[in-house]
């Protein structure tokens, strides 16, 4: 049988981390820091950076285990060895049909979206939804069709989306400090804090930039088609971790340089390449924009068509004869991408419905985007303990110490998605007299479709 071949880099893996991770939120998550935390920029840096040490905490485990387990599907494998098969599958039928397809099809959205708003578009018209379709069909297209163009794609996308960062990292830091506004911003406060108190307004800052590092997971996927994956991938989790939390951090600090805390708190990080680049600025703000979520769109991609693959390769799931099959000529799994792509628009059309069209589905809209972070990191932690039960070889810090970290960092991780989604929810909906959780209804729809994979699991199957 047509096996996957090693057909990408350390240097596509590190795109991977890098261009899955930074998408549109790092252009406008500012205003967010610097509203939680009353304007003390500071207390937003402290919030970036204890928001990234928990993401590089979690990296460095994953890349740990990166090191000794090898197989199809990165963390699928980790879950396999350390949890065992049938754990190993809730994974990968959870990453393929609600994790990876519902961050994916905001990210086509998002990205046609921000298309939209160079050329006036109403962001939540026809023309918008069209364009979310053409983005998620075309990328699904050169993934399918030449896994090596997506890869190149991959690379260039991060490459560009970082030159703007890297521009107001630079730029904006210059110039605030020749003409006083970074000093002025980091010596000021625009008001109280969210709660009236540092803590609550560092809390708040550190769970806005939550979703901001999510995403890294997806650069795993790929394990199978990574040349030396022992050795690139845990480079590429590492290395691309700390670009990342450098970029935000750095971007964040250039854009308190282009106007004041309180103009950043009223108008966005817009403002800022305005009065630095000019009115040319703000146009080259949406064009990288889009080209960064088009980037994140492909990452995600790359992650999605390969989830069936990992699934059918083990001999378990539905059709795994078919779902397992390697196109000869292309080298990629053209049946895996196929249903990757489906159930892509069926999220899609789930997220218009409940978050842009009136809320179609009543009691269960939710973000389809960032809700699903509850489960994936609720998931990790059984493969946390077990690899703390088995591993004896490993010595404290590798057996004990990192992985429990990492547990404490996976915790806070679904507690700030449960915050942000469902108790600040809930409680302004009952301020209003109406009902809403989104998290206890995301559970459900969770719940019905892991169900539905119990029921496609086909027990009886040998793994292959």
């Amino acid at each position: 049988m047509e096996k996957l071949t090693q057909k990408y880099g350390l240097v596509t893996a590190i795109c991977m981390v890098v261009g899955t991770v930074i998408g549109s939120g790092v252009f406008f998550k500012a205003q967010n820091v610097l509203n939680a935390t009353g304007g003390d920029m500071p207390l937003g840096i402290i919030a970036w950076a204890l928001t990234g040490l928990l993401m590089i905490i979690c990296t460095l485990q994953f890349a740990l285990m990166g090191t000794k387990y090898e197989k199809v599907s990165g963390v699928v494998d980790y879950a396999e060895a350390t949890c065992g098969s049938s754990y190993a599958y809730y994974m990968a039928w959870f990453l393929v049909n609600i994790y990876y397809p519902g961050m994916t099809s905001v990210l086509a959205w998002v990205s046609a979206r921000y298309f939209g708003a160079l050329l006036g578009w109403d962001m939540t018209g026809g023309e918008v939804m069209a364009l979310a379709g053409f983005f998620l069909i075309t990328s699904y297209s050169v993934n399918a069709l030449s896994p090596k163009l997506a890869g190149k794609v991959q690379v260039s996308a991060t490459v560009i989306k970082l030159i703007p960062i890297a521009l107001m990292a630079v730029v904006g830091t210059a110039v605030g400090l020749a003409n006083g506004t970074l000093t002025d911003n980091f010596a000021s406060v625009v008001t109280e804090a969210v709660g009236g108190s540092a803590g609550s307004g560092l809390f708040a800052a550190v769970v806005s930039t939550v979703f901001a590092y999510e995403g890294w997971i997806v650069a795993t996927s790929i394990n199978a088609e990574l040349k030396n994956p022992k050795r690139n991938l845990p480079l590429a989790l590492i290395i691309g971790s700390l670009i990342v939390v450098a970029a935000y951090i750095l971007y964040f600090v250039g854009v308190a340089g282009g106007a004041s805390s309180q103009v950043l708190i009223r108008d966005g990080a817009a403002v800022a390449f305005y009065n630095i680049f000019g009115s040319v600025g703000g146009v080259l703000l949406n064009i990288c924009v889009v080209i960064s979520c088009l980037g994140t769109l492909n990452g995600l991609t790359l992650g999605v068509t390969r989830g069936m693959y990992a699934i059918a390769v083990r001999g378990e799931g539905p059709a795994p004869e078919m779902f397992s099959q390697v196109d000869k000529v292309t080298n990629t799994v053209s049946n895996s991408s196929i249903w990757g792509l489906f159930i892509t628009g069926v999220w899609l059309v789930y997220f218009y419905g409940a978050n842009l069209a009136g809320g179609w589905f009543g009691l269960f809209n939710f973000d389809s985007s960032e809700l699903p972070i509850i489960s994936i990191y609720a998931m990790y932690i059984p493969m946390l303990i077990a690899w703390m039960v088995k591993e004896k070889e490993m010595g404290v810090f590798k057996r004990f110490v990192l992985p429990a970290a990492t547990v404490g960092a996976c915790g806070f991780m679904v507690f700030a998605a449960v915050y942000a989604h469902g108790v600040t929810p809930y409680l302004a909906a009952k301020e209003s007299g109406t009902f809403s959780f989104p998290v206890l209804f995301y559970l459900i729809i969770f719940a019905v479709i892991m169900a539905i994979g119990a029921f496609l699991k086909n027990p009886k199957s040998k793994n292959k």
